[in-house]
């Protein structure tokens, strides 16, 4: 892969781990392996997250969160709208803004580990993907996604899940992304295969090793 950006690329491979360039602290980021593939923007928390305020949270003044799990890909030019922040009352005469009472919060929104989300994808205030989940490219996702599913269109609908439904069990019993870091890159050979039992047994074998 290529080098860490930190201004405007040139090209769409290049990339940023985002653990190491986001600073907001409404932003909360697990791990260091989740990546935005930069394209020719000026990165993930300037371009990707919308209506994020860059202030701490209060008590008198709450702010949606926005979770971010590992190893998670975000594609170019996707978009993470977040919640209330947008201040627009569509249940009012006027949705014009003209102060803070139109902010209504919508929820946190959460991105479980392993997602990948496709370049030009948006995901709506408030909305949990599941580990593992794929979002289509230029999908808008309007509802949570279960863990390893396929969604794709406007809105989003399931398409397919990437596993049968004892696998998906399997592979969420595991707790995978808890492991440590290192733990989960010496599994890579498993983690680019099809076999999940492959997997466990893996898996298996390297914890009564240490």
């Amino acid at each position: 892969m290529s080098k860490l950006i930190n201004s405007p690329v040139q090209h769409w491979c290049e990339f940023e781990f985002i653990a190491k360039t986001v600073k907001n602290p409404n932003i909360h980021i697990k791990g260091n392996y989740s990546y935005y593939s930069a394209y020719w923007d000026q990165g993930f928390e300037r371009c990707v997250v919308r209506y994020l305020h860059e202030k701490p949270a209060t008590e008198d003044k709450p702010i949606d969160q926005l979770y971010i799990g590992n190893f998670v890909s975000f594609g170019a030019e996707c978009v993470i709208m977040m919640g209330g922040n947008q201040l627009h009352r569509p249940d009012w005469i006027c949705t014009f803004p003209f102060d803070t009472r139109s902010f209504v919060p919508a929820g946190d929104t959460i991105i479980d580990d392993a997602c990948w989300i496709g370049s030009r994808a948006m995901i709506m205030q408030g909305v949990h993907l599941g580990e593992g989940a794929v979002v289509a490219a230029g999908s808008v996702v309007t509802k949570d996604v279960p863990p390893y599913a396929i969604v794709a269109g406007i809105p989003a609908q399931i398409i397919k899940y990437r596993f049968e439904e004892s696998k998906i069990h399997k592979l969420l019993a595991l707790k995978l992304y808890d492991l440590d870091e290192k733990q989960i890159l010496k599994m890579r050979e498993q983690l680019q295969s099809d076999d999940v039992d492959n997997l466990i047994q893996h898996l298996e074998k390297l914890l009564n090793n240490q």
